[in-house]
């Protein structure tokens, strides 16, 4: 209930107060157009509990000499520029954090918290300031006091339900102005516990509606593990100019957004400087801060002059575990460097209906020349255990003009088992009432593949890329001609096919937002959906090929955020293969099951969930359409208290039209948590229903 407060003569009610708050917000959410800010950050953790799966939790690290108290300064310089971008470049970082890991950059959003907007820490919460906030929320007019004559309530804020995605805490608001003095919050995040407050700057001053110092805590409890992580912040701004008295120079493109972006940079290049950091420290250190850095020169200093130095065999071992069971980068100088995931990470498998219990596998290789030209080589493997298949891949992309995307791609590895084309008529002819793979003898074909195409910016948001397709496929099982077998049969089936194809493919999404870093262009996002077009033609007899065909597809895709952390995508597409002569193989691009799943966001939302794998080769033409509507305040929030960590929830509908398949349709409800995903899907042939299945994919672990 709403609480009413008698204060000098007047009565104030919390309902007017977040009223006139809530008018302000909007205005105040986007006064600023850019401003310079200073950061300092210390952070400190303290390690009360740590077992096995320690080493898998974001940005952790390998433990020395078993020690459990950490300590991490860090000045960062931030560019803002309305709306909501912040660039951010560090300037000096120093601690005794080993390897540079830190949550600290994992937690970067806690110090970018704009309270005014309806959403906070980038669409992760749902403010109680938001417009609809009463129906989250409930409010509590808990004080009205007076600082230097200035009238000022205190206001807290409770969630209505159980969910991530609310906070709850209190706010001190000034009289007048209806500016936010005090900003304490605190709730659940990755399914960590955080709690802080925010202080902002004194009542008329520039920095009235910026916070100019922040307190905040983490405690980390995922998998019997228990973190505390402290922080405390001081900010220092300039240049802070207002909407309508900026003077920044005018943009060469209403779409480019460099001017926004000027401090990006490689994080490698900070300073690690104590003494630097000793001079500029705005927040002194106490007694607790200098016992660790204390005991972490102690133990430097005995790793130099070899006392009581780890054995070598344990140092063996250690390594051993890191490279097992923990990400890890190996930097070759000016060679490059190699990125790696856990070889043992139990957090890498995902299941499905269609795909069955899979494991993936990742290495990333990236080279940086001059000019900001970029060699990127991506191996892949994975292994799928339901139908005992290995699969691999090799993606590799030389940028040698970044300036426009111009990108030199070389992919190779096996795609999916296939089919031939001469298995079309039979199905086809085959009656819906009695439609059955198992009454047709689907002669699988192993695929190796190779493409080499060239794609180039031609302008802003629509790119071309041209290439080729070579594809050579063998059978799972060698055909062995019998003497009663009929000729036609003997002469189709072979030991290996190959096809040659050149291929050329469109994208283009229309006002395209980018910056340029350095010499590298960074697309961003749009307001319209993005439109692809395919063309390949398949030609006979060059380098040994078999098949002639020609293969045209067309999609559009588009992500539509709706506010209030509510997101639709929707996706539309078809296929057609046409001029076939001979056998070929109907493998289309945007209509296909995905061999090496990438997770939840990659391949839920756009894809066929139930589908069995022969359903995908089965048409010379297809048409499909897909709806995905995620909001964090659906079903489970209203229902269980138990399930308050459900991050989002998803309704999916998915329709495709094919042969015997007209239409097909798959309906799912999902949810999504910090480390699992877990959705569960029906599907409908003509109204009637097939069948139900699932699918699960861990998530926090790959991030």
């Amino acid at each position: 209930m709403a609480k009413n407060i008698a204060f000098e003569g007047r009565v104030y009610d919390v309902d007017s107060i977040l009223n006139n708050v809530r008018q302000m917000a909007p205005s105040y959410a986007l006064l600023f157009d850019d401003y310079y800010a200073d950061f300092y950050v210390k952070e400190r953790l303290n390690i009360l509990k740590k077992n096995y799966f320690f080493r898998y939790l974001p940005n952790m690290f390998h433990i020395k000499h078993n020690e459990r108290q950490y300590i991490r300064e860090m000045f960062t310089q931030v560019h803002y520029t309305s709306p909501n971008i912040y660039d951010r470049k560090i300037i000096v970082s120093v601690g005794t954090i080993p390897r540079r890991r830190s949550l600290m950059n994992a937690l970067v959003g806690f110090f970018h918290i704009n309270i005014y907007s309806t959403t906070l820490l980038y669409n992760k919460l749902l403010s109680p300031l938001t417009p609809k906030g009463s129906k989250y929320y409930r409010y509590e007019l808990d004080s009205v006091f007076s600082i230097g004559g200035k009238t000022q309530f205190k206001i807290k804020y409770i969630p209505k339900s159980s969910n991530d995605q609310l906070v709850c805490g209190y706010m001190i608001i000034s009289d007048k102005t209806w500016s936010i003095r005090e900003f304490h919050l605190s709730g659940s995040i990755d399914l960590n516990n955080f709690e802080g407050t925010m202080f902002f700057g004194e009542l008329g001053s520039p920095e009235e509606l910026l916070p100019v110092k922040y307190r905040f805590n983490i405690k980390i409890g995922l998998l019997w593990n228990n973190v505390h992580a402290d922080y405390l912040s001081d900010v220092t701004y300039r240049d802070i100019r207002i909407k309508g008295f900026s003077n920044k120079h005018p943009r060469k493109s209403k779409y480019d957004l460099t001017n926004s972006y000027t401090l990006t940079t490689d994080t490698n290049a900070y300073l690690v400087d104590r003494k630097l950091v000793e001079r500029v420290r705005p927040i002194p250190l106490d007694s607790l801060d200098k016992a660790i850095y204390y005991r972490y020169d102690q133990l430097k200093y005995d790793e130099t002059h070899h006392i009581n130095k780890e054995s070598k065999s344990k140092v063996l071992w250690g390594q051993v575990g890191d490279f097992l069971l923990d990400k890890y980068n190996i930097n070759f100088a000016n060679a490059g460097s190699i990125r790696c995931s856990p070889l043992l990470n139990p957090f890498l498998l995902s299941y499905s209906k269609n795909n069955g219990l899979s494991y993936r596998q990742t290495f990333k290789y990236n080279c940086l020349f001059r000019g900001d030209r970029l060699l990127r080589i991506a191996p892949r493997v994975g292994y799928n255990f339901t139908r005992n298949e290995f699969y691999w891949k090799v993606n590799s992309e030389y940028d040698y003009f970044p300036q426009r995307h111009g990108e030199l791609h070389i992919d190779i590895g096996n795609g999916n088992r296939i089919y031939s084309s001469d298995v079309l008529d039979d199905l086809k002819s085959m009656p819906d009432s009695t439609f059955n793979f198992n009454r047709v003898n689907l002669f699988y074909f192993r695929d190796n593949y190779i493409d080499i195409y060239h794609r180039i910016d031609l302008m802003n948001g629509f790119n071309v890329a041209i290439g080729l397709s070579m594809h050579r496929r063998t059978p799972v099982e060698k055909y062995e001609p019998k003497p009663g077998d009929p000729s036609e049969i003997k002469e189709k089936i072979r030991n290996s096919y190959s096809s040659f194809a050149p291929r050329v493919s469109i994208n283009w999404t229309p006002a395209l937002y980018y910056y340029m870093s350095g010499h590298r262009k960074v697309d961003l996002q749009s307001k319209y959906p993005t439109f692809n077009f395919e063309w390949e033609r398949g030609i006979k007899d060059v380098l040994g090929s078999d098949g002639k065909y020609e293969r045209i597809e067309f999609n559009m895709q588009h992500t539509v955020p709706l506010g209030l952390l509510r997101t639709i995508y929707y996706r539309f597409g078809g296929g057609i293969f046409t001029n076939q002569h001979q056998l070929y193989f109907v493998d289309f691009v945007n209509f296909s099951r995905n061999n090496l799943p990438e997770g939840w966001n990659d391949e839920i939302s756009g894809s066929f969930q139930l589908l069995d794998a022969p359903w995908f080769n089965s048409s010379r033409k297809y048409f499909q359409g897909h709806f995905t509507y995620e909001s964090p305040f659906f079903i489970f929030p209203r229902l269980m208290k138990i399930m308050r960590n459900v991050v989002n929830e998803r309704l999916y509908t998915n329709i495709l039209f094919v042969h015997h398949l007209a239409p097909y349709v798959e309906i799912g409800y999902g949810i999504g948590t910090p480390v699992f995903n877990f959705g569960v899907f029906s599907s409908f042939n003509k109204r009637r229903y097939m069948e139900t299945g699932c699918k699960f994919t861990f998530e926090l672990f790959d991030k």
